[in-house]
């Protein structure tokens, strides 16, 4: 998914160990672009916490009408330095990249793409898809694996389950369920089902933060109440995490990881270390696909030129024949200053 944003702030995101306890952060409504645009809503990154372990984005979607909303169309566009991953609940989407992968994303099943050095891709729900509901998710790498070359994962994890609850384990390790999905920082993903007024305590790794997003139904997280839509974050020190839903039950996104420590600028699609990577990033995108310069003010200063042959193309080849790519908003005007 693309963050569609007609003028995305650039964030230096760094690891935050101010919070003591369960911090619940607000979603934020953001559509995807189109006068029948799909609403997301983003709970991370936000101004007060840009990171959890290596999560770095997180938007929740749906249940949408397709028929109402137009579904996800969200064409070619480009990432760098991070991973993409994807969840359904309901519907499907069809997912194809530079690299060479087409495939369908389904629910109960996950799409892992490296972006690494650079790639490019695009989403669309499928014909048949009548109600559009899931989860779209970041995870930034770190400075060894973040020039990679791109690449992509799929899995279908089997359903662990006890008394009132059923889990399933995309990323990482719990509960005695382990992904074989590579990750280049250590990292958890699941969802979990609550029946009505289930109770399940988790046993987790205290090196790890912890980020419980609500899809829906009631939940009190360790005694306090996380509402619809709100993403709690547990810092590190935890050695579980106790859940409990309430009388409608509960359906819930657990991620965590050991904090980054890396200091990254995220800016429209791109993960980097700097403005100049950013500002590197954007300019090599609108040359390979033809775009305007774009050098930032809002001038329009024609179409760039085409790529050279044999000139390296970042953001890879892609099948011809599909709608136009997204070309990249206009760079903010100052440059990012670091903080901390």
């Amino acid at each position: 998914m693309s963050n569609t944003e007609v003028a995305p702030q650039e964030i230096l995101c760094e690891t935050d160990g101010t919070c003591v306890g369960v911090e619940l952060l607000a979603p934020r409504q953001v559509p995807l672009g189109g006068p029948r645009a799909m609403d997301v809503r983003r709970t991370l990154p936000q101004r007060q916490r840009s990171l959890i372990g290596a999560w770095c984005f997180l938007d929740h979607y749906g249940p949408d009408r397709v028929g109402d909303s137009g579904g996800m169309k969200v064409p070619r566009h480009p990432h760098t330095g991070l991973q993409t991953v994807s969840w359904l609940f309901t519907g499907e989407i069809e997912h194809q990249d530079s690299a060479g992968f087409h495939a369908a994303v389904r629910p109960g099943e996950v799409n892992l793409m490296t972006a690494g050095r650079g790639i490019s891709h695009s989403e669309f729900s499928t014909p048949d898809t009548t109600v559009l509901h899931g989860a779209q998710l970041w995870v930034a790498l770190p400075e060894r694996a973040r020039h990679m070359a791109p690449t992509f994962e799929h899995y279908r994890p089997e359903p662990v389950s006890g008394s009132g609850w059923t889990m399933r384990v995309f990323l990482g390790g719990l509960s005695g369920s382990v992904s074989p999905v590579a990750t280049h920082t250590p990292l958890l993903g699941a969802e979990i089902l609550l029946g009505a007024g289930a109770e399940l305590t988790l046993e987790t790794d205290p090196s790890f933060e912890h980020g419980l997003l609500v899809d829906s139904g009631s939940l009190d997280l360790d005694g306090n109440p996380v509402p619809t839509d709100h993403l709690a974050y547990v810092p590190v020190g935890r050695g579980s995490l106790s859940l409990a839903a309430g009388p409608d039950g509960a359906r819930v996104l657990l991620i965590g990881g050991e904090p980054l420590g890396e200091k990254i600028v995220m800016w429209w699609n791109f993960v980097g270390r700097s403005h100049d990577e950013i500002v590197a990033y954007r300019a090599q995108w609108q040359a390979e696909i033809g775009a305007q310069d774009g050098i930032g003010d809002g001038s329009d200063a024609g179409p760039a030129a085409a790529p050279a042959a044999g000139t390296d193309l970042r953001f890879g080849p892609f099948p011809p024949g599909g709608p136009a790519a997204l070309p990249a908003p206009a760079l903010p005007n100052a440059r990012i200053r670091p903080r901390g």
